[in-house]
């Protein structure tokens, strides 16, 4: 019986796959991987290292694996995620490094530490940003300002993801002189200083269909002949037996921003996973978080630093302190009873100093009143309307 080789696999991807590498590998002096240990990027990350060591792909001097670790990741992505780290770290061609927020800026320290509310997919849309976008481009930029030359980064990116991504995708697929079926080379990455126009980013897995990736994650990957990779246990997080028929798709545990946490609670419907049924207490506690009770409003005419109004001059803000004090609490809770890490030590000591210390986001002081109390009404043109039967509600 032959030996199994890559065009087992899906002959026409993978060999595309590799193709669009090939095509773009000798053009770069630096390779990196940007890993977020869900299917796709796994998937790209995994069949790489197969690639060189298979002898498809020429050995890199070094290959950079930045793991973005949100500390909100779905518990079987972050076990998975260090079974996966711990192979890598074998391979002396490799170096993993894992990117996270800063202290204060990481999601928890920054909802209950300073205040800010969760975000909602209208007007506060901070967390991709802060906790994985800007990290990422940060840790690129110490990685690289010291190596001469340029970089290669590659994602795992897909069609089909999402209409937003396709959209991008569309719009691009014919910059930088590249060809349609390459692999969405672009030479525009992140716009970090020490880094502009030293970084080119490519999607090689772009044409990948779903049903590929969970081939190669369930069936290639875990096989002693592409690497022994432990790549099952991310069905789990994706619907385990059923993953590709459910086709969810993970982000933060209990993620604000998506109506119904899917992956999250297929996961606890599964006897393995069942005792991290607590997790599904976080998106309640994130509404409750959102509501006028627990936070403050301004009071009235705000004026800019141009001497204009700002045009929501009762706007609600941030969390009250009592507030932060009471959800921290009960986060705890959640992760004693779930057995799981949403914030630890560190996070929960800087978590009571900032609370302890009354901190607050900028322009706010904390003697705002608060949300749900009746106010006079004051409008973008600074005019104001005078509650009627003040008495009533005094």
């Amino acid at each position: 019986m032959k030996p199994l080789s890559i065009h087992d696999v899906h002959r026409e991807g993978v060999e595309l796959t590799l193709q669009s590498l090939l095509a773009y590998w000798k053009q770069h002096e630096h390779y990196a991987v940007a890993w977020s240990a869900g299917k796709d990027s796994t998937t790209l990350l995994t069949l790489i290292v197969h690639l060189v060591q298979a002898g498809h792909l020429p050995k890199p001097k070094k290959l950079y694996v930045f793991y973005a670790d949100t500390r909100q990741e779905l518990p079987p992505i972050q076990l998975a995620a260090e079974q996966i780290i711990a192979k890598l770290s074998e391979l002396d061609w490799i170096e993993v490094i894992v990117v996270r927020a800063p202290l204060d800026k990481r999601f928890m320290v920054y909802i209950l530490g300073r205040g800010v509310p969760p975000p909602n997919n209208n007007t506060l849309r901070w967390c991709t940003r802060q906790i994985k976008v800007e990290p990422m481009a940060a840790a690129l930029e110490t990685a690289l300002e010291q190596l001469p030359g340029t970089a290669l980064m590659l994602t795992g990116v897909r069609e089909g993801e999402s209409a937003i991504r396709d959209g991008r995708i569309a719009m691009s697929c014919s910059k930088d002189g590249a060809e349609c079926g390459q692999g969405w080379y672009q030479q525009v990455l992140p716009e970090a200083k020490g880094i502009k126009g030293r970084i080119a980013t490519l999607a090689p897995l772009l044409h990948w269909r779903v049903c590929w990736i969970w081939d190669w994650l369930k069936v290639w990957a875990p096989m002693p002949e592409f690497g022994g990779w432990p790549t099952q246990i991310l069905a789990d997080a994706y619907g385990g037996d059923e993953a590709e028929e459910i086709n969810a798709r993970t982000g933060c545990i209990g993620c604000p921003l998506a109506a119904r946490d899917t992956a999250l609670e297929t996961i606890v419907a599964m006897p393995t996973w069942a005792h991290l049924s607590p997790l599904l207490e976080l998106k309640p506690l994130y509404r409750w978080m959102r509501k006028p009770e627990q936070r403050l409003r301004k009071r009235g005419v705000e004026r800019l630093k141009d001497g204009s109004i700002a045009k929501n001059p009762q706007r609600m803000g941030p969390l009250t302190l009592e507030a932060r004090s009471q959800a921290l609490e009960q986060v705890l809770d959640i992760q004693r009873r779930a057995g799981v890490d949403l914030i630890n030590g560190e996070e929960e000591a800087r978590i009571r100093e900032l609370i302890e210390a009354k901190t607050y986001p900028d322009k706010w002081t904390g003697d705002e009143p608060r949300a749900d109390l009746w106010l006079d009404a004051v409008y973008s043109d600074g005019s104001v309307q005078p509650i009627l039967f003040r008495e009533l509600v005094s």
